[in-house]
């Protein structure tokens, strides 16, 4: 249960960081 809570924050993270930094640069 442990990983698939870290994949899914990770996921998370990369769904949202990725338009993001694509934003900024």
């Amino acid at each position: 249960a442990e990983v698939q809570i870290r994949i899914a924050v990770m996921n998370g993270y990369t769904a949202l960081g990725i338009p993001i930094t694509e934003a900024v640069g």
